[in-house]
């Protein structure tokens, strides 16, 4: 028995299909989560301001905690889990581990998610356009000298076209 309100959302997330019954108003960050067993994205402010549950949609970056499901009908979505593997990180997230850019780690899904849609239109972007593109995502913890090194190291192996 489906509740009233509820639609069949059908979209791709990391590639793979996915069909959620559910309030096309229903913030997508509670759909990753709780339906789809993604816990990347973390929730923060809720209000998308923090940018701990960012997600590529169609490859453009967006806050998961503001995004409702209904907004990402037919359409792509990328979490953290989707850019790579605890054996086959990605090369912002292997950059991340060799920097060693973080500390509590709660910011991280945000910060590597926003960092790979960036450095995917610009891998030369400067050290200014990368504090103004990450200028969203806060880090409370003050990490962000070792990740600004991260993303640059990242930048420099996407030039190289390193996987």
């Amino acid at each position: 028995m489906h509740e009233p309100g509820e639609t069949e959302v059908a979209f791709t997330v990391n590639g793979a299909p996915a069909r959620i019954r559910a309030s096309g108003a229903t913030p997508l960050i509670y759909v990753l989560r709780n339906d789809l067993g993604l816990n990347g994205p973390k929730f923060g402010c809720g209000l998308g301001e923090c940018g701990a549950c960012s997600v590529l949609v169609d490859g453009k970056i967006a806050r998961s905690c503001v995004v409702a499901l209904s907004g990402v009908a037919g359409r792509e979505v990328t979490t953290l889990e989707g850019l790579g593997t605890r054996r086959q990180p990605g090369i912002v997230q292997t950059a991340f581990i060799e920097e060693q850019a973080a500390q509590c780690g709660y910011c991280l899904n945000g910060m590597i998610v926003t960092a790979h849609a960036l450095l995917s239109r610009a891998p030369d972007a400067t050290e200014m356009q990368i504090a103004q593109g990450m200028r969203h995502n806060l880090c409370r913890c003050g990490a962000h000298v070792e990740i600004m090194r991260a993303i640059e190291r990242a930048g420099k192996a996407m030039r190289r076209g390193e996987e």
